[in-house]
C-alpha cells in the first residue's frame, strides 16, 4: 500500500510540475499577481501532501486508490483556498521578483 502511496505522490508531484504557472510577455502587477498565487497553492498543495498521506481512512470511503486519488485533488483544493485566503507570503516574495524580472514598476 506504501509504494501506491509513493506513487500518487510521485504523480501528484508531476503533474503539479506540468501545469506550474508561466509568465509570457509583457506583465502586469495583475497577472503577475495571480500567477504568484498559483504558484503559492501548488507550493502549499505539494507541502500538505505528506501530512495527509499519513491519515488512514474510514467509513464510509475505506480507502483504496480511488479515495488516495481523491485525497490529492482535495489536498490540492486545500492549497488553492489557502492561497486564496492570503496564503503564508510566498506569493508576495515571487510577484515582486516576477515584477523585478520584468523590470515592471508598480
Amino acid at each position: 500500500m506504501e509504494n501506491s502511496a509513493s506513487l500518487i505522490q510521485a504523480q501528484t508531484a508531476m503533474m503539479a510540475g506540468a501545469r506550474m504557472p508561466s509568465v509570457v510577455g509583457a506583465v502586469t502587477p495583475e497577472k503577475a499577481r495571480r500567477v504568484a498565487e498559483e504558484f503559492e497553492a501548488i507550493f502549499l498543495s505539494q507541502m500538505l501532501q505528506p501530512m495527509f498521506a499519513s491519515l488512514s481512512t474510514e467509513a464510509p470511503f475505506g480507502g483504496g486508490l480511488a479515495e488516495e486519488m481523491w485525497r490529492s485533488l482535495q489536498v490540492d483544493e486545500y492549497g488553492k483556498a489557502m492561497a486564496r485566503a492570503g496564503g503564508i507570503g510566498v506569493a508576495d516574495a515571487v510577484m515582486q521578483e516576477i515584477l523585478k524580472t520584468q523590470e515592471v514598476v508598480q
